[in-house]
């Protein structure tokens, strides 16, 4: 028998796994229909406290901030009904490898952390924070699709780790970004259209999501949600500069406490503008979980002069970790840091809510990840 036309046997084998391959990302695409699975038992399910996209919610892609050459993609869950004023806004930035759900559900590996996805993350926090407006602050690079990396708020290596400065702009950004995003989302809800044009070149997905495109061979999805938003003629956020229209609550996970930190750096010198000191004023806490990065130190901050501003603020401290990070023996820094940060503020006047969970247990990465379910 002729062997033309026919694929060796190591050909075959390639072939073999690269159709398994597909029909396995595309079993994960058409998940994204169901159900997100449970987060009660790490990545593999099997718990009882699954979150539920049930409140409706918006992608925002390219939303500029101060320069227009520097946006970030950004994901509101609204609440059920619309709160009386003042609005309060809770603002969280990702930690490392946390993307859109059906981007994570097609990567090789970071499908496992499915269940802690930027939607499925957004629907806890709503639960944590009820009559909120969450927004969900996607990094603007996320290196090799794991490393999360900060750009626009803070000058970062390759992998993310921070280099923080006094004036690298990242309340004026992280200002004039919420600002945008509050224009851009009032007109949406206002008009009711299903599509918004910022820019000629750029949409703004309205409770649809459609899969971004990745190097990874995954297959388009398409998810729609259809919803009807109560008196969008009354739709207002407040602004962000104005004291008492708004209020604010900026959260970091892991990776994502690099923009809290740079914030710090930074409020000395951004207390000199009268909008960003408004903002500023706005804030009513800041909330740290398991932060940690690949650099070699400032996890925390430890500065105590910067402490001393940040103190004088009167902004709650909310400081949440877990063994994986605090008691990593290979990263001995980062538990030092916490305890001189937390130290350093109480010597200030701070009362910071300050909780080690899961002490007992071994450290993992799921429980790294849990803390957003008991924080």
């Amino acid at each position: 028998m002729s062997r033309r036309g026919r694929c060796s046997p190591a050909a075959t084998s390639v072939l073999r796994g690269l159709v398994g391959s597909a029909f396995l990302c595309l079993a994960r695409a058409m998940s994204l229909c169901r159900a997100p699975p449970s987060c009660g038992a790490g990545p593999s399910g099997g718990g009882s406290s699954s979150a539920r996209l049930s409140p409706p919610w918006l992608r925002l892609p390219q939303v500029p901030g101060a320069d227009p050459c520097r946006t970030n993609d950004l994901l509101l869950l609204l609440p059920p009904e619309q709160p009386p004023p003042p609005r309060h806004h809770v603002v969280y930035f990702p930690g490392d490898v946390q993307n859109y759900r059906d981007v994570m559900a097609c990567h090789p590996e970071n499908f496992q952390w499915e269940c802690w996805s930027l939607e499925n993350i957004a629907t806890i926090l709503a639960r944590r924070f009820p009559n909120s407006y969450v927004w969900v602050v996607k990094c603007s690079r996320m290196h090799l699709h794991k490393f999360s990396c900060y750009d626009n708020f803070v000058a970062s290596n390759l992998f993310g780790a921070p280099e923080h400065s006094s004036d690298f702009g990242a309340f004026t950004h992280l200002h004039a970004l919420l600002v945008n995003a509050f224009s851009i989302t009032q007109n949406i809800l206002l008009s009711q259209k299903s599509m918004y044009n910022f820019n000629k070149d750029e949409t703004i997905a309205v409770c649809k999501s459609k899969s971004v495109p990745t190097t990874n061979g995954c297959p388009a999805s398409q998810r729609e949600r259809n919803w009807e938003y109560s008196d969008n003629s009354a739709m207002s956020f407040g602004t962000p500069s104005v004291i008492g229209e708004a209020s604010f609550t900026l959260i970091g996970f892991s990776k994502g406490c690099v923009v809290l930190n740079q914030l710090l750096y930074e409020l000395k010198e951004a207390k000199k503008d009268k909008n960003t000191d408004a903002f500023i004023k706005n804030i009513k806490a800041f909330y740290w979980l398991d932060g940690g990065h690949s650099g070699g130190s400032n996890t925390w901050v430890t500065d105590p002069e910067v402490l001393k501003e940040f103190a004088e603020t009167g902004i709650a401290v909310h400081a949440h970790v877990t063994p994986y990070q605090v008691f990593d023996t290979m990263r001995s820094w980062i538990g030092k840091e916490h305890k001189k940060f937390v130290q350093i503020l109480e010597e200030f006047g701070v009362q910071v809510n300050k909780l080690l969970h899961f002490a007992d247990e071994v450290p993992s990465l799921d429980n790294h990840f849990r803390i957003h379910e008991v924080f």
